[in-house]
């Protein structure tokens, strides 16, 4: 249901009941702006656009789907290196522009609890991520190479 905010309806009682005659400009304004008030409920009631056209659906196999990583659950999520030693947490996932597949990961080296950390970016195919999508390893690392890259800052 749609509402609109300061709409008035002849039955409020702070509108004038005054009778004016048929011709008179007030009454015309009154009853025009009572049925472009109207008109706009009725086509916003009336549902979403239809699809324009040219746009073609996929069928999606959802079973493929349900095996894929999460973007959302591995963002915050510990990497670590072959030693099994912490060396970062994964900030977030970039897809190249171009290509249209993921193609980097963000990590946050060094800090306490999210706060005074590194950005570094290294390839997204660099990730070792296991069948369940818990641990993430990024084989050859150490915190201190990380660190030694490029720091990354997102663009304003």
């Amino acid at each position: 249901m749609v509402a609109f905010a300061g709409f008035q309806t002849p039955s409020q009682s702070h509108v004038d009941t005054t009778p004016l005659p048929q011709n008179s400009t007030r009454a015309a304004r009154h009853s025009s702006g009572w049925m472009i008030w109207t008109a706009l409920a009725v086509a916003l009631a009336a549902g979403p656009a239809l699809p324009q056209a040219g746009v073609q659906l996929v069928k999606v196999d959802l079973s493929v789907v349900a095996k894929g990583y999460r973007m959302s659950k591995l963002i915050g999520t510990t990497v670590i290196n072959d030693k099994n030693e912490k060396i970062g947490t994964i900030d977030d996932v970039v897809a190249d522009k171009d290509k249209k597949q993921l193609s980097f990961a963000v990590l946050q080296v060094g800090g306490f609890l999210g706060l005074g950390g590194q950005l570094v970016v290294v390839p997204y195919d660099s990730l070792v991520i296991d069948e369940t999508g818990q641990k993430i390893t990024l084989p050859g690392a150490s915190k201190d190479e990380l660190k030694k890259l490029s720091a990354f800052n997102y663009p304003a």
